[in-house]
């Protein structure tokens, strides 16, 4: 099938938007298409299987509790909280500048709040994956709505939120996984089971191998195919969630209503810095639109699966919260081995079974291994996308002869979280998966506003209703939340976006179809 030709939108490069029709024909060349065996139910675990990782086990205690830091410093102010004291005093003095203030039960709130706003989000990515069915997600979706510049911030920002979150999630998992095998008598050397550096210092360790060795195992299953990594992802999306609900009958029973009061300690800031922090449990829904090229009937499936596991995770998410809040007060997840693993903590303190303790750990380590497997697969489709775009180097579209998958971008994806997983802690730098979701929801929601307005007769198999007001919300809400990370997080972000357009203004432009049209 001939493919349609480049045709630019615009006289200026950074602006051009690539044609919609072209994104599906070259999605069909031989050379790079992809193997479409994705239905309804695997694309909703898929979803379930980003959500749900480690952070419903480990960040409901930390955003009840709140964070101290030792040294107050505005690098550690709330962006929120400095512009409400700027505009009510002139000044920044009044702002709390070594943490966060502690949500207590009202993390409940901030759960509901967070979904909420991905919820507009969510419809957003469903009408746009509907319209356009082609591994890239957001990046792909900015490219035909924005513009060449964008696409690139977009595609950037992503490999940001990817990497970042998954070398967190890989960090966690070592030491989740030292500390249990701990207490059955297996005791891994520190050298080889620790980061090398880790709260701004040299631990001593050589190499976190484990860190490293569950990021390279999971390569292994995405090289080997889609089905097959689905089909693994689909058991443990199911073995966490019979643990989740094993801790909300066991927990329940344990509940004590006196630890709910006061239910908001800090008021409506301490529900908003909440939400901000456990924005990162809700990173994963749009990873089911990097499955576009891989799902047999996109244009149905793609939106049933978004929504479907953005609401079965709330439901889940608020119960925990309520549920943990219940068993013990707020301030007893400030630091520890209670805000290391609050979950476990609350069921060993009040005395439950060893049994259904056991549960909870198994269904946090196979929620982390799920969130990689997803992240990871998600992490080689922007850069394979990005690739075929000619943004990035050939080599990380090339396609498996036999397995139909994007191995070259997946063992890049490889290296590129598990080398770091092995030598550095990230700590509070990943807040950087936060900002960069929600820029990208930001930028998806203004591309169906656009979408809707240039090409308002182009087929939608799911449409979000009330435009421009839904997509509209959506911006305001998640751009309501950016306000809740620190000074320090924007700081990162701004740096690494910068880094991006240096990349882009000596190597991607000059390799893009729309520069190619114009010589």
């Amino acid at each position: 099938m001939a493919q349609p030709p480049t045709v630019r939108t615009s006289d200026n490069q950074l602006l051009c938007c690539k044609s919609i029709d072209k994104l599906i024909a070259e999605a069909d060349e031989p050379g790079h298409r992809l193997k479409k065996t994705l239905g309804p139910w695997s694309l909703t675990a898929l979803g379930i299987g980003a959500i749900i990782g480690s952070g419903i086990f480990v960040l409901t205690g930390t955003a009840a509790a709140g964070e101290h830091f030792a040294a107050p410093s505005i690098l550690h102010a709330q962006v929120l909280d400095l512009i409400s004291n700027f505009l009510r005093t002139g000044g920044t003095a009044g702002a709390l500048m070594h943490g966060r203030p502690a949500a207590g039960p009202s993390i409940a709130i901030s759960f509901l709040l967070v979904a909420v706003a991905c919820s507009f989000a969510g419809l957003c990515y469903a009408e746009l994956a509907s319209m356009i069915p082609i591994a890239g997600s957001a990046y792909t979706y900015s490219y035909a709505t924005l513009g060449e510049i964008f696409a690139w911030i977009i595609g950037w920002d992503l490999i940001l939120e990817y990497v970042v979150s998954n070398v967190a999630v890989a960090v966690g998992f070592s030491g989740y996984a030292k500390a249990q095998l701990a207490a059955f008598g297996i005791n891994l050397p520190s050298a080889w089971a620790s980061p090398v550096w880790a709260s701004g210092h040299w631990t001593g360790a050589y190499f976190n191998v484990p860190g490293f060795l569950i990021v390279f195992i999971l390569t292994l299953l995405l090289v080997r195919g889609v089905k097959e990594s689905a089909g693994a992802n689909n058991i443990m999306v199911m073995i966490k969630i019979g643990a989740i609900l094993t801790f909300l009958v066991v927990g329940g029973m344990l509940v004590n209503k006196a630890n709910w009061t006061p239910f908001a300690p800090s008021g409506f800031a301490g529900i908003v810095t909440g939400g901000a922090i456990v924005f990162f449990t809700y990173i994963g829904f749009d990873s089911v639109s990097t499955a576009a090229e891989e799902c047999k009937t996109p244009q149905r499936d793609l939106p049933f699966g978004i929504i479907a596991s953005l609401i079965i995770c709330t439901i889940l998410y608020v119960g925990v919260a309520i549920v943990l809040l219940g068993m013990m007060k707020y301030t007893t997840f400030v630091s520890g081995e209670a805000a290391e693993a609050p979950v476990a903590y609350a069921l060993k303190y009040l005395g439950a079974h060893p049994f259904f303790r056991s549960v909870i750990v198994v269904g946090a380590l196979t929620g982390m291994i799920s969130s990689l497997l997803v992240f990871q697969y998600g992490q080689a489709r922007i850069w394979y996308a990005m690739s075929r775009d000619g943004l990035l180097p050939k080599l990380f579209s090339a396609v498996h002869p036999r397995f139909k998958t994007p191995y070259w971008s997946t063992w890049i994806a490889c290296f590129a979280v598990g080398i770091p997983a092995g030598l550095v802690d990230i700590g509070d730098a990943a807040d950087l998966s936060n900002i960069g979701t929600l820029f990208a929801f930001v930028l998806v929601s203004l591309g169906v506003i656009l979408l809707r307005r240039r090409q308002p007769d182009r087929p939608r198999a799911f449409r979000v209703p009330f435009v421009p007001w839904f997509p509209l919300v959506s911006v305001l809400l998640c751009g309501g939340l950016m306000t809740g990370l620190t000074v320090i997080t924007w700081l990162r972000f701004v740096i690494w976006l910068a880094l991006g357009l240096a990349i882009y203004i000596f190597y991607s432009r000059h390799h893009s179809e729309f520069a190619k049209a114009k010589n």
